[in-house]
């Protein structure tokens, strides 16, 4: 019976070591930035890409042989993180909201080579210029117009005339992969028979691929 009861003590004692050894490393983790499902540290003007679940997803990604189909731009507001989107209208997502709505939650965050952080002018001006956006419609034909504004035609355009920075080559719709099913069948249901194939436009893979870019965290 005595040897039952030190077995149980001794138990008891070493699962309290145990909980209080993990609640010490999650502090530990939480002070460094490094808390367990947390992104790693992000910076205003980050862009950020996933995989959409919406009906063009798999068109986008077969035309521009990309796993990602939307993107934004993230910024801090009130010790939060929104990512700044072109989804119809244009508009601020909370960071957490936007993720789980991409498939698998998955999330890829690029930032500028140079400078590693923009300066405070410079994020002035990227939230002015992203602000003459907001509540824009969405733009389903990809034009170049600003009258209706789709993901990557918003980062694209805020960085150009906010920081005078060209992430990706502008490219036509036509310069694009169009033989795969899907995307035959997204061009006939938006443009019938005609194709505006040499549109300008930009897509997440332009960017994503832009050499001027670094990847600074992934899930």
């Amino acid at each position: 019976m005595a040897l039952t009861m030190v077995y149980r003590q001794e138990n008891k004692f070493l699962k309290a070591m145990q909980s209080m050894s993990l609640a010490c490393l999650f502090t530990l983790l939480t002070l460094c930035g490094c808390t367990p499902g947390k992104s790693k540290q992000l910076h205003d003007g980050d862009i950020i890409f996933q995989t959409s679940q919406s009906s063009q997803s798999q068109a986008i990604q077969a035309a521009t042989h990309s796993r990602y189909s939307h993107m934004g731009i993230l910024f801090q507001q009130d010790n939060s993180w929104f990512v700044y989107e072109a989804v119809g209208p244009v508009k601020s997502t909370a960071l957490n909201d936007w993720i789980h709505r991409g498939s698998g939650e998955h999330y890829t965050v690029m930032r500028l080579n140079s400078p590693d952080t923009l300066s405070p002018s410079q994020l002035k001006k990227l939230r002015d210029e992203g602000l003459k956006f907001k509540g824009k419609p969405y733009d389903q034909y990809f034009g170049w117009s600003d009258e209706k504004i789709y993901c990557s035609e918003l980062v694209w355009k805020m960085y150009k005339s906010a920081v005078n920075i060209e992430l990706g080559k502008l490219s036509t719709l036509g310069s694009f992969d169009l033989s795969a099913p899907v995307v035959k069948a997204k061009l006939k249901e938006r443009y019938g028979n005609k194709v505006p194939l040499q549109e300008k436009t930009i897509s997440p893979r332009d960017i994503y691929d832009c050499p001027l870019l670094r990847k600074v965290d992934e899930t």
